[in-house]
């Protein structure tokens, strides 16, 4: 099987079983999910959905989350994962967007990771998610499924994979790409025990058929 065929026959099966695709993570403005993002880093969907309807009523525009302390804003999210570092970068996320960025977010991943706390993954579910453009975030669940599919092939970082992907797929699809390939990874192809027997992609995939 050629490359051009997996990518292919990937991306069709998603297309024809998985239509609509979206993030997990629950939002009303762009705002709300870049917070959302920011928090969920090395932690769960699950549990960032829990702690941010409080979190944003307590601090509902970027003016009242600029506004206050880090120490405020962990009282809100000390469940998460590193709850210190994120109360911190939280705040200077909105005053940096107060002063930089008239408040709004920004749809450019270059401006995007002049935030603290958003790093390339960050930026590109914000811009892709957002503003809808061909960005591929490649978090843990992507990295994993892509090299074990046979997508890329013993790429050793992040960013290589991403550019391998956005290489191969079609700019219109690499915003459902990066949502079918995170929850492929997270609710079938699983790190210590993938799921291959109920997997749809199994005539596709490198590792299956190895």
């Amino acid at each position: 099987m050629t490359k051009e065929e997996r990518y292919s026959g990937v991306f069709a099966w998603f297309q024809e079983n998985r239509p609509i695709v979206k993030t997990e993570l629950h939002y009303t403005d762009p705002f709300q999910l870049l917070i959302a993002v920011i928090l969920s880093a090395q932690c769960t969907d699950k549990r960032v959905n829990m702690i941010t309807p409080d979190l944003h009523n307590a601090f509902p525009t970027v003016e009242a989350l600029a506004a206050v302390s880090p120490d405020e804003v962990y009282a809100y999210i000390k469940s998460v994962s590193y709850p210190n570092n994120k109360a911190k970068h939280l705040v200077g996320m909105a005053q940096k967007l107060l002063s930089e960025f008239g408040g709004k977010v920004p749809s450019e991943v270059d401006d995007l990771i002049k935030l603290p706390g958003v790093g390339r993954k960050t930026a590109n579910v914000i811009a892709s998610v957002v503003f809808d453009k061909p960005a591929m975030a490649v978090d843990t669940h992507v990295f994993r499924v892509s090299n074990r599919i046979g997508l890329t092939e013993n790429s050793k970082s992040p960013l290589a994979t991403e550019k391998e992907l956005i290489k191969h797929i079609p700019e219109s699809v690499i915003p459902k790409a990066h949502h079918w390939l995170i929850l492929h990874g997270r609710y079938v192809c699983l790190a210590r025990k993938p799921k291959c027997p109920e997997c749809g992609l199994q005539q596709f995939c490198a590792y299956f058929n190895a």
